[in-house]
């Protein structure tokens, strides 16, 4: 029999996920304490057996915008085996009462079921038949590429492209080095985040957002920068999060300074190899295109990840479960256009147009 268990410290939390298929960093205690510092109110719920635990899902939720009402998100989760077809409606179960008794809008799940296997068809499946919608706000990547840790070194290396390889070994021989970053290093790596925004054309958060999410991490154990310089100059910047026997790249920075000494290559080389060494099987390169051609906006870093002999994943995505309906039809349509509009007059101003 599952039964359900909400209150929980931080080590019995972290300590359960670890035991769940998919373990994933955003289900951690210290994400959801994080993100509460942001306006989400973090619920964690877990359902365990005579066994052990079988499923988890820390709930993140908060105003939705300009509308009275709740919206609700597990993010990467829920946390089981999804061949478990019983034990699935029996979390979803779960999920949909508690978003009933919020009387949210709506609850957001976006767990890492593969797309392309017969367990994604029938989740997806029994997803639709329970009134499921396919969302069409994807807040974490539908796509990534995957590395595989458990090879040495040596296969590593071989599995990359020949010229990611050579790239690799000339950042070497021109001199870059790759050193591990600290809590010191926050304004470092916020300037090189600032300036790749800049250059690159993507919108960022606050600096004291960011300083908060890597000095979080960095202290818990969970997360590690590293940092590429040439002659004691910075020139690249990488953080990579870990736990579990998992790894995700999820920031990346680099100056226009000393690109053709290839750093960024030696910085994930150096960083896969540094993951590796601390137990995890699994490198996440965090993130591939939704549309596979040139005109996607992660094109250009998608075929640098790919360099590397990773595997491309496809998750089925985020899915919804309106609880009002209308409330939800109303979100939908309204938010990215309000939220499209934010973005722009924020870049506007960042470029200087007041």
């Amino acid at each position: 029999m599952i039964t359900l268990t909400s209150s929980l410290n931080q080590s019995e939390w972290n300590a359960a996920l670890t035991r769940l298929p998919q373990a994933h960093v955003l289900q951690t205690w210290e994400w959801g304490e994080f993100k509460s510092r942001y306006g989400w109110h973090p619920a964690r719920l877990l359902w365990s057996d005579g066994m052990g635990p079988r499923a988890a899902a820390q709930v993140l939720s908060r105003r939705a915008g300009f509308l009275p009402a709740k919206v609700m998100y597990v993010p990467r989760g829920p946390l089981l085996d999804y061949t478990d077809v019983a034990a699935l409606e029996h979390i979803l179960d779960g999920l949909e009462g508690a978003a009933q008794a919020e009387r949210a809008l709506f609850l957001k799940i976006d767990p890492e079921v593969r797309s392309d296997t017969a367990e994604g068809g029938a989740v997806v499946a029994l997803l639709r038949r329970r009134g499921w919608r396919a969302s069409h706000e994807q807040v974490q990547f539908r796509n990534t590429v995957l590395l595989d840790l458990t090879r040495s070194p040596d296969e590593l290396m071989s599995a990359m492209k020949p010229k990611w390889r050579y790239n690799t070994r000339l950042a070497v021989r021109k001199g870059v080095t790759v050193r591990p970053g600290t809590r010191d290093d926050l304004p470092l790596l916020y300037r090189l985040y600032a300036e790749t925004a800049l250059r690159d054309g993507f919108v960022i958060r606050p600096q004291a957002y960011y300083y908060d999410a890597w000095g979080t991490f960095i202290e818990a154990g969970l997360a590690q920068p590293f940092i590429a310089e040439v002659e004691g100059e910075a020139v690249a910047m990488a953080i990579i999060f870990r736990f579990a026997s998992r790894a995700w790249y999820m920031y990346g920075a680099s100056s226009q300074r000393h690109r053709d000494k290839m750093p960024n290559h030696l910085i994930q080389w150096e960083a896969m190899r540094w993951a590796r060494e601390q137990g995890c099987t699994v490198y996440d390169l965090w993130g591939a295109p939704e549309r596979f051609d040139a005109s996607d906006p992660l094109w250009g870093v998608y075929r640098f990840k790919q360099g590397f002999g990773g595997e491309l994943v496809r998750y089925i995505g985020a899915w919804d479960f309106p609880v009002s309906r209308p409330g939800y039809q109303l979100y939908v349509l309204v938010m990215p256009r309000l939220l499209a509009l934010m973005r722009q007059r924020h870049w506007h101003m960042v470029r200087g147009g007041g």
